[in-house]
């Protein structure tokens, strides 16, 4: 059993304890701490109420002190597969990864084999972050199947621990380039859209009045005839953000076949890739900065666009 504790701050006063936690240390599902709740593995102490547990729809206040109590993993029921990483660094505590287009992070339903979890097994050779459940070993944050580029994996349950802070305070700067439909009109903007799952269509993401926050930074970086290269930086993590932001103001990403055109060449995917990745590395307190390459798909269409002009 792993212990955690955790003291609440006035900014995240009024949070629900399952998103709270489950944003904190995003290896956890949602859905997994509720389970914990329900299970009473989680305790709320505040100075005049003595350590008690909490429904998930629980509003922790500021000066709340959460005891979350982890069961230890049982014994993988996955298999250590040898298939070949593109590893852009790694020691002791972590890696960073150039996720290939097309692979999966973790077993899903549809996906129960060659995965990142998979290959990580095989190279690591079951020295991995425990925190993220029997599932999802080592995993931190998620890439899209179709989204390439850097990825960070843990070692450990500390320095899994520790990047989850990180992003959780937004100090981990992930900027990404995307083709999108359209010639942009700006060079730099903002969008502020809160995210939600989509209430009819399960699969998908929304802008939706209530969802949560979401804030992508985008810049023009090229403009061709009918698409634009641009560069977004996020301040928030949702699933599929720059996707549904990018087609919320009318500039899907090329390729996306759930945010995308129904009309459009199929290129196998969302021309997305995660290509700048800068945190602070959990032991030594050295900042570290990452750049993943373009595949080589990306920079056939770039040149194509160019022969066009």
């Amino acid at each position: 059993m792993k212990e955690y504790s955790f003291m609440v701050g006035e900014e995240e006063e009024g949070e629900r304890i399952d998103a709270y936690l489950s944003a904190l240390l995003s290896g956890l599902s949602r859905s997994y701490v509720q389970k914990l709740l329900k299970n009473e593995l989680v305790l709320v102490e505040s100075a005049a109420v003595k350590p008690r547990p909490v429904k998930a729809s629980y509003r922790i206040k500021a000066g709340d002190s959460l005891k979350l109590s982890v069961p230890d993993a049982t014994i993988l029921p996955l298999e250590a597969e040898d298939i070949p990483l593109d590893i852009l660094y790694e020691d002791d505590e972590l890696l960073v990864i150039n996720k290939a287009r097309g692979m999966v992070v973790h077993p899903a339903p549809g996906h129960h084999s060659h995965t990142l979890v998979h290959a990580l097994l095989f190279h690591c050779q079951g020295s991995l972050s425990g925190i993220g459940g029997v599932l999802r070993p080592g995993i931190v944050h998620r890439l899209d199947k179709d989204t390439s580029g850097a990825l960070i994996v843990c070692k450990n349950d500390l320095a899994h621990q520790d990047i989850s802070r990180q992003l959780k305070e937004r100090s981990v700067e992930r900027r990404y380039w995307a083709l999108v439909h359209g010639v942009m009109k700006d060079e730099t903007g903002t969008i502020d859209a809160p995210i939600e799952r989509h209430p009819k269509e399960r699969k998908m993401m929304a802008v939706v009045p209530d969802g949560r926050e979401a804030i992508t930074h985008y810049r023009t970086l090229e403009r061709y005839n009918k698409h634009s290269l641009i560069e977004c930086k996020l301040e928030t993590g949702r699933t599929h953000q720059i996707r549904v932001h990018m087609a919320h103001i009318a500039h899907p990403v090329l390729g996306d076949p759930l945010y995308g055109k129904t009309k459009q060449a199929d290129i196998g995917g969302q021309a997305l890739h995660a290509k700048n990745l800068s945190f602070t590395h959990p032991k030594t307190g050295e900042r570290l900065s990452f750049e993943a390459p373009l595949p080589s798909y990306f920079n056939d269409l770039i040149r194509s666009f160019h022969a066009k002009r």
